[in-house]
């Protein structure tokens, strides 16, 4: 079964592949009786189909866990709109990255705390694709202050970045998703649950995310429009290393300490669960706050 040890996925980028290489490797399987080889093909295929033809908004996507989920959703075959407040490079790198391996994809920049902007992201993607079917709220503002530290402003910032946000690109996606219903993925944070000193204001974010997850699950479940949070343990991101938890800082060594699986996560290791949560394999799971961190929250 020499093809399936070659069969790995970073050599195609999704099922729009030139069907004469799948026909080739389907008889190669056959005239050389690798069953086996065969059914892995199909599984693979099967796989690689995973999103196919779904339309995705991702917001805050220019970087980090983001830029990530976008990423694994154009591999499985999403088109998918790249969301950015500020960071037009990134985003269009982003998008360069999901373009030259195949995928769709486009930047659209929208502050998700200002109504007029919300409404021009999802203009931007009806005119693009015509409908939506799944939305990931990852936008997010965070500040590590201690509580008298904490001025309106920061307190206005969290909230409408974080909270206000999300209600309304939820609201707008509401309007393109289609008759067979859609998906929304909020990224929380373990803090919602288990907070720590400094950071109330982005805590109380959380939480109130998570609340209006479980919430609009039961209110859009007649529709067939799942709600589900995505709590994200330590993760590196670039905007980790801006709050101080840096390769060998004592932050890091902390929250590794407390991970049972020994190291901080990637925002590949959220990502894939988007990908599940997106997916059709997905279909009777809403309304759950769904820890990914190591065991770090083990709720």
């Amino acid at each position: 079964m020499i093809i399936t040890n070659y069969m790995h996925k970073e050599f195609f980028i999704h099922i729009n592949i030139v069907p004469a290489v799948y026909l080739s490797a389907i008889i190669i399987c056959i005239i050389g009786n690798y069953p086996w080889g065969f059914l892995n093909l199909l599984k693979w295929v099967q796989k690689m189909s995973t999103l196919k033809n779904k339309v995705a908004v991702v917001t805050g996507a220019a970087r980090g866990i983001g830029a990530s989920i976008a990423k694994h959703f154009a591999a499985e075959g999403a088109k998918v709109v790249v969301n950015y407040a500020s960071s037009k490079e990134a985003a269009d790198r982003v998008v360069k990255e999901i373009t030259g391996n195949g995928g769709t994809a486009i930047a659209v920049q929208a502050d998700v705390s200002k109504e007029e902007d919300v409404k021009r992201l999802f203009e931007e993607t009806k005119k693009a694709f015509g409908w939506l079917d799944i939305l990931v709220n990852n936008a997010v503002f965070q500040q590590y202050l201690p509580i008298e530290q904490a001025t309106t402003a920061a307190f206005h910032q969290h909230f409408d970045v974080n909270v206000l946000g999300p209600v309304l690109t939820i609201q707008a996606a509401l309007k393109l998703f289609s008759d067979k219903g859609g998906s929304v993925i909020n990224i929380s944070s373990g803090a919602s649950k288990m907070p720590m000193a400094g950071v109330s204001l982005y805590s109380a974010t959380k939480a109130a995310l998570d609340a209006i997850t479980i919430s609009l699950s039961k209110e859009l479940g007649a529709r067939n429009i799942r709600v589900n949070s995505i709590l994200p343990g330590a993760t590196e991101t670039e905007g980790a290393s801006s709050a101080g938890v840096t390769t060998g800082s004592e932050a890091e060594k902390m929250f590794v300490a407390h991970t049972p699986l020994g190291r901080r996560g990637q925002p590949e290791d959220i990502a894939k669960a988007a990908v599940f949560l997106a997916s059709d394999d997905a279909a009777w799971i809403t309304g759950e706050n769904i820890s990914v961190s190591g065991g770090m929250y083990g709720f």
